[in-house]
């Protein structure tokens, strides 16, 4: 048998009806990040699959206006797209996935691993690892509500040592029908630190029998071809790797082999400028987008002084003007 490539499309759901998807590299959920330009940029330089940042069920349900405007935005070259809901209630879960389908997704994932208290506290993310009932309930109600595959994204356990992810994941898949899983291969308590559990990964892998995806470390290309690898995973997600550097995808997938440009950087900088306003206006975008300028600016080995400028400029016309920048310009 041929070995499974990074560049090889896949097929999420059934044979008959599943979404086909193009490669293996994916963007990963990022929490208060992952809209629908930032999707877009990672689909512009090669993602097979982009998903969304983490949704409130609850939210959807109840018709939340900024909620419903914002984060439920899909851009038509997006495609195919996966939005992240998170809750514990599964009548509200199926509501707000129906909701889902109709603004267009292809796919609906489930945070059941994020560790911040505030989440967790409510019954959802990585709290479900303790309660496995509802979550299988929960995957059943957003298989109902939207007629798509769902997917879901698992931590291993809530403490060293805990498996209660794969075990969850056993169910999930048994009972629930969930189509795919991702697993990041650390328990909740590590948050994002720590060496993930590949061997733990693997074993899932082997295990069960829809595709599982692996996240968690993948920084660099390096770090997630090794992860790729050595679990056999049927994907991987890029996360915070991705961040200012949309070309990892590209490295990945063979289509790039040097690092970007000054020029390249600034360009695609230009271009999250133009999208940001078309997204939020230029005021809310003037403050949205001084957390992403540490992420380019990193790529040209800018100084902390001019990192503060950026973020300190009360336009983006001083942005545009400090970096050398035509007004306007934007990246095809």
């Amino acid at each position: 048998m041929a070995k499974t490539k990074l560049t090889d499309g896949w097929r999420l759901g059934s044979a008959d009806d599943g979404v086909p998807i193009p490669n293996r590299v994916v963007l990963a959920p990022l929490a208060g990040i992952g809209n629908w330009f930032v999707r877009l940029q990672a689909k512009r330089h090669g993602a097979g699959l982009v998903v969304s940042e983490m949704v409130s069920s609850f939210a959807v349900h109840y018709r939340n206006e900024k909620t419903c405007r914002e984060l439920l935005r899909i851009h038509p070259d997006e495609h195919p797209v996966s939005i992240q809901l998170f809750g514990h209630d599964p009548y509200v879960m199926e509501s707000a996935a129906e909701t889902v389908a109709a603004a267009g997704a292809d796919v609906i994932d489930l945070n059941m691993g994020c560790p911040v208290p505030k989440v967790c506290k409510t019954g959802a993310g990585a709290a479900l690892l303790d309660d496995p009932d509802r979550a299988v309930a929960l995957a059943r109600a957003a298989a109902r509500g939207s007629g798509l595959p769902v997917t879901v994204k698992l931590r291993s356990g809530q403490r060293p040592g805990e498996r209660k992810g794969v075990s969850l994941a056993s169910r999930l898949v048994e009972e629930a029908g969930v189509a795919g899983l991702c697993i990041h291969p650390r328990h909740a308590s590590q948050r994002h630190s720590g060496a993930p559990d590949y061997e733990l990964a693997r074993a899932l892998v082997d295990e069960l029998p829809v595709p599982v995806l692996i996240s968690g470390g993948l920084h660099t290309a390096a770090q997630a071809s090794a992860a790729f690898e050595r679990t056999g995973a049927a994907g991987v997600l890029l996360a915070r790797g991705s961040l200012g550097n949309p070309w990892l995808f590209e490295e990945l997938l063979g289509t790039r082999e040097h690092a970007p440009t000054r020029e390249e950087v600034l360009g695609e900088l230009d271009w999250v400028i133009d999208r940001a306003i078309e997204h939020l206006g230029e005021d809310r975008a003037t403050r949205y987008l001084r957390k992403f300028y540490p992420w380019y600016l990193e790529r040209i080995d800018a100084d902390r002084s001019l990192q503060a400028e950026l973020q300190q400029a009360p336009t983006f016309a001083a942005v545009r003007a400090r970096l050398g920048l035509a007004e306007a310009a934007c990246v095809a």
